[in-house]
């Protein structure tokens, strides 16, 4: 039986239903994350609301406003998208390639003349609904082992390449481990994941040497020994582990961290900005934020499993999957534990573009909520 959009069969679709199926926890959680990334920046930019506190408050409530706005949007119409909107994002990353500009060192934008955009960002939820759509209409045999694997592969090594030619290793690297982990949530054989693990192991070394660009492989070197060159390569991890160690326990309070306010912690707004956190708020301060970021995985999560739809499912768990690998990859890099990739913390960084991305996609897993018991039909269109 095909139930309505709501939290219950035959029940109509009214706007005040639907607000209240959001899960204003979630919500709550992630406006108490962005509000300490807006009192850090505020910190950071010598307790003033310029440069940058003023503008991340400006882009939350923005962005806030799109996710709830998104959460309202029938599962159907995220369904039927799903393709038209990873190939869109695929045909940008193309014109990236042909027309981008470089910023730092990546040419990773688009400028249309009114605005300027980074697909790679519009990318990380296109594979997320293409990979949701295509295994929404597949048996359980095709998402064990079965030869048409090739397609949520190519799905996602398709935009890898493109982005890592960019070169952009850290977006790169987060869409691989969003997909490869929607790919074994959803089944993966045991052998298969092995059989990656181990020509993972061989292929790494060739990449890093043959593959990566010098100022990448540099960065790859100084994560290994970033003592060989304290003021040069290794000049940012050192200076995170510094202000993360000089932290403690309860930290320096806040506006006192020395490595952040006397300039010497780069990057200190967007990439490192959990280090200058951990700095002034110490390990209490920090590991609160951490578990913060932990709820909020754990309510998407079982949101995704109230899903009636499989897609409702894979989607909501594919966005907390991307959600969860930017905070395993930001805090290992602060905390020296993987190389520089520049990849920023979700919320607490500065920055419109990965917060528009990140409020986007939970706006999807809201909606995956506030329609949970929609049924969808099994057939995969392109696929």
């Amino acid at each position: 039986m095909t139930g309505t959009a709501l939290t219950r069969p035959g029940q109509r679709e009214r706007l005040p239903v639907k607000l209240a199926e959001i899960d204003w926890r979630l919500v709550g959680l992630l406006c108490l994350v962005a509000g300490v990334g807006a009192m850090m920046l505020y910190s950071l930019g010598g307790t003033s609301w310029e440069p940058w506190a003023a503008n991340h408050v400006l882009r939350v409530g923005v962005c806030v406003v799109i996710m709830l706005v998104l959460s309202l949007v029938n599962l159907r119409i995220w369904f039927a998208t799903a393709y038209p909107i990873y190939f869109a994002a695929l045909v940008l990353l193309v014109a990236v390639e042909l027309f981008g500009y470089t910023v730092n060192n990546a040419k990773s934008w688009l400028d249309l003349g009114v605005t300027r955009i980074q697909p790679s960002e519009l990318m990380k939820i296109g594979v997320v609904l293409a990979l949701a759509r295509w295994y929404h209409g597949a048996s359980a045999q095709d998402a064990r082992l079965s030869w048409k694997l090739i397609i949520p592969a190519a799905i996602i090594g398709v935009p890898v390449l493109l982005v890592a030619d960019q070169p952009d290793l850290g977006t790169a690297m987060l869409i691989a481990m969003t997909g490869g982990a929607m790919m074994f949530m959803a089944g993966l054989s045991w052998r298969l994941v092995a059989a990656a693990a181990a020509a993972a192991a061989v292929a790494i070394p060739l990449f890093v040497q043959f593959v990566l660009h010098e100022y990448q492989r540099q960065r790859v070197l100084t994560f290994l020994t970033p003592e060989a060159d304290p003021s040069g390569s290794g000049y940012h991890i050192m200076q995170s582990k510094i202000a993360m160690g000089s932290g403690g326990f309860l930290g320096k309070g806040f506006g006192l961290g020395s490595q952040s306010q006397l300039e010497f912690l780069p990057e200190k707004q967007t990439d490192f900005i959990f280090a200058a956190l951990a700095e002034e708020f110490g390990f209490v301060g920090s590991f609160s934020v951490l578990l913060i970021y932990a709820a909020i995985i754990v309510i998407a999560l079982r949101i995704a499993t109230l899903s009636h739809s499989h897609f409702g499912r894979m989607a909501a768990a594919g966005v907390t999957a991307t959600f969860a690998v930017y905070i395993l990859i930001n805090g290992a890099m602060v905390m020296g534990l993987a190389p520089v990739v520049g990849v920023p913390m979700p919320l607490l960084s500065y920055g419109g573009t990965v917060l528009l991305t990140v409020m986007v996609g939970f706006g999807l897993i809201q909606a995956v909520r506030v329609h949970r018991y929609l049924e969808l039909p099994k057939g995969r269109g392109l696929f």
